[in-house]
């Protein structure tokens, strides 16, 4: 009997499960937790979270040495002094390698990721991840020897997503400013290393985390510093001497973190930071009465990913580029009687003109210049030129063999220094009608050398994702 009930209820409960299992199988959507995979947007899926982490910026500090004070600022921030990636300097540079061993002044091994160095005073400043201590590390070298002089660090946790960091500080007399790859803010003596102030952007203004990551750069102006986090504010500037807010920018767009970095200009005789955000590009006033106001804004190109900086270039027109298909849009800032408007005078996609996926490009000259994206069909990653008068049409290129990936490049001395993804450096003149080539060489021998160039008192500065090299460029 016990045996015949047992059989029974082993019956009754595999005909509940049954019609439970055809219920769902005829009622759950099995779409509802997919997203739309888009090219090369692998890995990210969304924003990171914000993370429940307790953070101590600047935790812990260690001294290591001294070094002498070099006069000069060098390479003070992301495309250098005047936000332009052209040195200044009046020393002349190589046009040919020679033996490169013999230029190569130091080599510093460095955490995974593509965070590249500012210069200030004969000190090289980098924000770097030290993997074993799970920490983010600002790092400060001897320009001369390369000999690690300080570092202060804080841990944070994080997984490998394309790299690690990949931001350059912010320097001046008094400060250095730092952005961690998840938007921890930290100011510190530029001398001492002393810590100043941090700021976690996450938790005071509800940034979302980029993915891959921070690419932001910070700006220093005098005692300011100036982000731009997104969420409660589009743009901030912050007293370098309290860690508070002088002025913040509303967000009512609910604009988000990009990786691009505030670009500083004066347009029709007003000076403005230049932010091209997730949800379109804006000018904020920087200085007078109303510092902080929003001027104008355009969502009009809003790219999904957005790495390189707008590019200011005259008469009131910004170039901006993105990678992942969105091309480029040519925009004009007009101003009439105190009222700005923005108006959209070209824009195309990446095989139809100048494009760039990572890079910012670099206006020299009255001429763009600009490696093209891998989507760029067959003049991907050659190196181009373009009037600004209009963009689609390639004036110059490099030609199909000498193409350069992602990496880098800048102009010092009237040439262009220009890294490929595998760490070879070519020296080119070039022009609107013509790409020189005087030399190449391999100064670094590991991969995905990405990290934006710095050039200071006849020094270049380059990386791969985890190795930095100090080459001497000057002429012999």
């Amino acid at each position: 009997m016990q045996k015949k009930n047992l059989l029974t209820a082993l019956i009754i409960t595999t005909i509940l499960s049954g019609i439970a299992v055809t219920g769902w199988w005829l009622f759950h959507d099995p779409a509802k937790e997919l997203k739309i995979s888009l090219p090369g947007m692998d890995t990210h899926g969304s924003r990171l979270p914000i993370s429940t982490q307790e953070v101590k910026i600047g935790e812990s500090f260690t001294a290591y040495g001294t070094t002498e004070e070099i006069p000069g600022p060098g390479w003070p921030r992301f495309r250098g002094g005047d936000f332009d990636n052209i040195s200044k300097e009046r020393i002349p540079l190589t046009e040919k390698w020679g033996n490169i061993r013999e230029r190569i002044r130091w080599k510093v091994e460095l955490g995974e990721g593509h965070a590249a160095p500012a210069v200030y005073g004969g000190r090289v400043y980098l924000l770097d991840y030290d993997e074993k201590k799970k920490s983010d590390a600002l790092r400060c070298f001897s320009l001369l020897t390369g000999k690690e002089l300080w570092r202060r660090e804080y841990k944070v946790h994080l997984k490998r997503n394309h790299g690690l960091s990949r931001t350059i500080p912010a320097v001046n007399g008094k400060y250095v400013v730092t952005i961690g790859p998840k938007c921890q803010v930290m100011c510190v003596d530029r001398l001492t290393g002393d810590l100043k102030w941090g700021i976690d952007l996450a938790k005071q203004y509800g940034t979302e985390v980029p993915f891959w990551y921070t690419g932001q750069c910070p700006l220093l102006e005098g005692d300011t510093a100036i982000l731009a986090p997104g969420g409660k504010a589009l743009i901030a500037g912050i007293d370098c001497r309290t860690g508070k807010p002088i002025w913040e920018t509303p967000n009512p767009g609910k604009w988000k973190m990009s990786h691009s970095s505030v670009m500083k200009a004066t347009i029709h005789g007003k000076k403005m930071y230049i932010y091209f955000a997730i949800g379109g590009v804006c000018g904020v006033s920087a200085s007078g009465h109303d510092i902080g106001r929003l001027l104008w804004e355009t969502s009009d190109f809003a790219p999904a990913v957005v790495a390189p900086s707008p590019l200011v270039l005259d008469d009131g027109r910004i170039l901006l580029t993105a990678g992942y298909g969105a091309g480029t849009a040519m925009i004009q800032v007009k101003e009439k009687g105190g009222v700005w408007s923005v108006e959209i005078l070209q824009q195309f996609r990446p095989q139809d003109g100048i494009a760039s996926e990572q890079q910012t490009p670099v206006f020299y000259k009255g001429t763009v210049f600009a490696i093209l994206p891998k989507d760029a069909g067959g003049g991907r990653n050659e190196f181009v030129a373009v009037f600004p008068g209009d963009a689609k049409i390639i004036l110059m290129s490099s030609g199909k063999t000498e193409r350069f990936g992602l990496g880098p490049y800048v102009v010092a001395d009237d040439k262009f220094f220009i890294l490929d993804d595998d760490g070879e450096m070519t020296i080119a003149r070039v022009s609107a009608s013509e790409f020189l080539l005087l030399d190449k060489a391999k100064i670094l021998d590991g991969q995905d050398a990405w990290g934006p160039l710095a050039v200071a008192g006849g020094y270049l500065l380059a990386r791969d994702s985890k190795q930095m090299v100090c080459i001497d460029i000057r002429k012999r």
